[in-house]
């Protein structure tokens, strides 16, 4: 049985190109899982749990369109490629299958493994760059505070009096207790 995995990193993106490369190479609709909107770097995805519990089973094909909608690291790719082997399935990326005891198909692995997990990096070099850039220009402010000042003020000084819990004052203010910390630590 084949089981196909299909990923996007954001919402916007469409995963039709993948699911019907998918169907292409053999794989039924109704096998094909995806997550739409997380990053390739994030193992934790509902999808890809969904497809490897699915594909836990000698016999099993997994089956991606590229190796860096699986993983975008070595280290996740080559541990979600040994799962499957583990449990004798079998990895197929695009037309070709990993096959772990071909020193060949390994190192060929191990290179989209790491060009995957270049391309990421090249991705979050650019994103910080972008980032200080417009922070420069004056254009990136940073993430609005929960309170507004007088609010904030207000906080630290009922916490001032020690009549108050963080909890409590979490609570009246209707914000997290790690707010309440940040807050009274940004007034000393």
């Amino acid at each position: 049985m084949k089981i196909g995995y299909a990923r996007v990193s954001t919402d916007r993106q469409d995963l039709t190109a993948q699911i019907n490369e998918l169907v292409s190479l053999g794989v039924d609709e109704k096998n094909i899982y995806s997550d739409p909107g997380f990053t390739g770097t994030n193992r934790q995805r509902p999808g890809l749990d969904q497809a490897l519990a699915a594909a836990s089973h000698p016999g099993a094909e997994f089956v991606v369109t590229k190796l860096d909608r699986l993983a975008r690291s070595i280290r996740d790719a080559k541990d979600i490629a040994d799962a499957l082997v583990a449990n004798g399935a079998v990895l197929q990326i695009g037309r070709s299958a990993y096959d772990p005891s071909d020193a060949m198909g390994k190192m060929m692995f191990n290179i989209m493994a790491t060009f995957a997990e270049f391309e990421a990096d090249l991705i979050r070099q650019r994103t910080k760059e972008g980032m200080a850039l417009a922070k420069a220009r004056g254009r990136l402010k940073g993430k609005r505070p929960k309170l507004p000042p007088n609010q904030e003020k207000r906080l630290v000084e009922l916490h001032a009096t020690g009549d108050y819990s963080i909890t409590e004052l979490a609570a009246d203010f209707g914000v997290s207790r790690a707010t309440v910390h940040r807050a009274v630590a940004r007034a000393g």
